[in-house]
């Protein structure tokens, strides 16, 4: 998966979070998606990170891996 394409999926992710979040009246299960969503987000900037640090080191950026929810959101920033 390139940068390009890391790029890609999170302005999909913040375009449905968007639209949710505008929606007149939500669905009941709008808050769990979001959350949902705000998880890849993380998982993708994550991601995104990671590679462009392993290319600025010299390392191969497609050897960055997603990981978990757990590890991402445990980040303390």
């Amino acid at each position: 998966m390139s940068d390009k394409t890391i790029l890609a999926h999170i302005s999909e992710l913040i375009e449905e979070e968007n639209r949710l979040k505008n929606a007149p009246a939500p669905a009941s299960d709008a808050h769990a998606r979001i959350r949902h969503l705000d998880e890849q987000l993380d998982q993708c900037w994550d991601l995104l990170r990671e590679r462009r640090a392993k290319r600025e080191f010299g390392d191969d950026p497609d050897g960055a891996k997603v990981r978990d929810v757990t590890t991402v959101e445990g980040y303390i920033g």
